[in-house]
């Protein structure tokens, strides 16, 4: 039998696994020999055996000798018991404590050898065992794994069955190549799960997470970078003819000058255009960085080139703004610019449906109303979605599979670059990481909630100086019915502390005509102050808005704060964001303080994602974050981008598709369905 074979051994074959074992078993996901050694530990504990002297009071300790006399056992409550027995360690007699340990009592007669770890007191010479080691104890390991166990297993049980599939070498099959091994200096895959569970020292168990991480982010790398070079073999387009002479009057047509950062953008977005496979781009960059306007400028060179361009965003709000906006980009040019949201009045319905069929439109902003089958076009070039997170995978593709065009995804969410090769491993990335030149930085300051008097004062100040403000309220998770009163009630209050200013309401439960009167009325600047919820985050631009107030501030993300004080600043006068906080947790605490130290979105996603972690930073169910075993693309970054480079070596050699040392790799690409094109972007 084969290491291979071996290690699909079921794990009934085990010596003390019975029926009601194996299903205890199988809530681990625990089914076969392997699926026993994938089962890694959580955490290490520091069981190096110190001399007394050397112990520190109330730290973790582990002494190591014989017990003397006979133990006691305790019993109070119901269940609980505490066991007591004298240790005689290192020349000291010490006393050992432990809860709910009574069935250890008959294994404890008078000289058994034992370890024990757990927390030391000087004072009393006592230690509160955690851990207790019967017998003669492996005295030079340094560290004790920690297993997640469930119902009546023992760490004990785990431990000792591992052993069993170790000594049998029933390990999965080396998958790295020997040179990749020597490169990095990496122990093989049956070195590396032997020392996770059994670690000698600190440097070998340095060494062999390190192996376990660069194969699970090289195989990872391995099927996204198959699946892109798949997708773009099968995706042949007929190059789109742009005419740059055109491109570059428009962009000098342009109010203002791009960036070093948007014009790198655009001419990576227009590379694409006229290649010959299918663009699959994602486009982000800071809140009021800039992104729409490169937006624009690669729709101006899809539409002059004779094709049709459509942009999606999540709100009917967005929609209008972005449609007005564009349309007097385009309007000089002769080009038919149309809305279509959920709200567009039947009749007008069908004369833009109408329109987009017969090519008379020949660019389209809209809401999910966009992607419904009845939706025709005469020729769709470009596909922009903006704040593409928001989106479902099932909406992104039916948009784009209306012709297969070119597909651009913007987002204002700043993604950091360990997490962007990840989540978004299968598309290229274009960053904005600079602001247009002469905009001001946003002051943001964090005021206690009883300081409320004097941030209305200063707010007072300001609007009567002809400036707005936003006043986003308490946030109540997961309950949008009381989001909606606490605005209901803090529109009020304001109103009656604010008797001189035009005050507004925005939220969810409006409806939308109501919603597009409030923003009307802000944008119009008929309304002095906007009390909202956060469904002014995204992308919302009025730039006489110089006030960000944010209510409860320490209950948002750093991202969702970003979000929203980007919401200000459009203009050139000073902005200023006021974070209404009195946080309790030193977490909340420390998002006051990143957010008064940065207005850099970038340095704040990296902040956010040690926070918070990739899954609740991008929303779990749609950050396309892989789970690995060990590796974290946080803390492992380094060997992310290693494997990434390495993956894309190995996919260009064509030694890879041939030479047998690389069956494995091979086989896990191709089985991955990478290599057909059948993974969902």
């Amino acid at each position: 039998m084969t290491s291979l074979t071996r290690a699909q051994t079921s794990i009934e074959e085990l010596k003390g696994v019975g029926p009601e074992t194996m299903k205890e078993l199988s809530r681990l996901g625990i089914v076969t020999w392997e699926d026993l050694l994938w089962h890694l530990p959580y955490r290490y504990e520091n069981i190096a055996i110190r001399p007394v002297e050397e112990l520190e009071h109330e730290a973790q300790a582990t002494l190591a000798g014989t017990v003397q006399g006979p133990p006691n056992v305790k019993y109070y409550g119901a269940k609980k018991n505490r066991l007591f027995f004298r240790l005689f360690a290192d020349g000291h007699l010490i006393q050992v404590v432990a809860f709910n340990r009574a069935f250890l009592k008959h294994k404890l007669q008078p000289e058994t050898k034992v370890n024990v770890t757990g927390k030391w007191d000087r004072h009393r010479a006592q230690l509160t065992a955690q851990r207790i080691e019967v017998g003669d104890a492996d005295e030079t390991r340094a560290y004790a794994p920690v297993y997640t166990i469930t119902g009546k297993l023992t760490v004990r049980q785990l431990e000792n069955w591992i052993k069993q599939v170790i000594r049998q070498g029933a390990f999965p099959e080396e998958a790295l190549p020997a040179f990749l091994r020597k490169k990095y200096k990496l122990p093989t895959i049956a070195e590396a799960i032997a020392t996770l569970h059994q670690p000698e020292n600190a440097q070998t168990l340095k060494n062999a997470r390190r192996r376990v991480v660069y194969e699970e982010f090289l195989r990872f790398q391995l099927n996204i970078q198959a699946y892109k070079r798949t997708r773009r073999q099968n995706e042949y387009a007929q190059p789109t003819k742009i005419d740059e002479a055109s491109i570059r009057q428009f962009v000098q047509a342009l109010p203002f000058a791009l960036t070093d950062a948007q014009t790198r953008s655009l001419r990576e977005i227009l590379a694409d255009i006229q290649a010959d496979h299918k663009m699959n781009r994602l486009l982000q960059g800071d809140v009021g960085s800039g992104k729409t306007v490169v937006a624009a400028c690669a729709m101006y060179a899809v539409v002059s080139a004779g094709k049709q361009a459509a942009l999606m965003v999540p709100t009917e709000i967005l929609a209008t703004q972005h449609a007005e906006s564009l349309a007097d980009l385009f309007r000089p040019y002769g080009m038919e610019l149309a809305r279509l949201t959920g709200s567009t009045k039947t009749a007008r319905r069908k004369e833009i449906h109408a329109g987009l069929e017969s090519g008379e439109i020949s660019v389209i902003v809209g809401t999910h109303a966009l992607i419904q089958d009845t939706v025709p076009f005469h020729d769709l070039g470009l596909v922009i979605t903006d704040e593409q997170h928001r989106f479902g995978v099932g909406q992104r593709r039916a948009l784009r599979e209306k012709g297969n065009p070119d597909a651009l995804f913007m987002t204002a969410t700043p993604i950091p670059r360990t997490l962007a090769i990840t989540a978004y491993g299968d598309m290229d990335v274009s960053r904005i990481d600079e602001q247009p030149k002469g905009r001001k930085a946003v002051q943001t300051y964090w005021a206690k909630p009883d300081m409320l008097e004097r941030v209305i004062a200063f707010v007072r100040k300001e609007t009567a100086a002809g400036k707005q403000a936003y006043v986003i309220c308490p946030l109540i998770e997961e309950s949008e019915q009381l989001d909606v009163q606490n605005a209901i009630d803090l529109h009020a209050q304001l109103e009656m502390l604010m008797p001189d200013n035009s005050i507004g309401l925005l939220h969810g439960r409006l409806r939308d005509e109501e919603k597009e009167t409030a923003m009307n009325g802000f944008t119009g600047g008929d309304i002095d102050v906007l009390v909202s919820t956060t469904v002014v985050e995204v992308g919302v631009n009025v730039a006489n808005a110089t006030i960000m107030v944010i209510y409860d501030a320490d209950r948002f993300g750093l991202s969702q704060l970003h979000q929203l004080r980007g919401r200000v600043g459009r203009g050139e006068a000073q902005s200023y964001c006021i974070l209404l906080s009195d946080p309790t947790s030193e977490t909340g605490k420390e998002r006051m303080r990143i957010m008064t130290e940065t207005t850099d979105g970038f340095v704040l996603a990296e902040k956010d994602l040690r926070l918070r972690g990739p899954g609740e930073l991008l929303g779990q169910k749609q950050s396309g974050m892989p789970e690995f075993r060990l590796a974290d693309p946080v803390h492992d970054y380094r060997a992310l981008d290693t494997a990434r480079q390495d993956a894309n070596t190995l996919l260009d050699a064509e030694e890879f598709w041939q030479h047998p040392k690389y069956q494995p790799l091979r086989d896990y690409v191709q089985g991955s369905g990478a290599t057909s094109g059948e993974k969902l972007d």
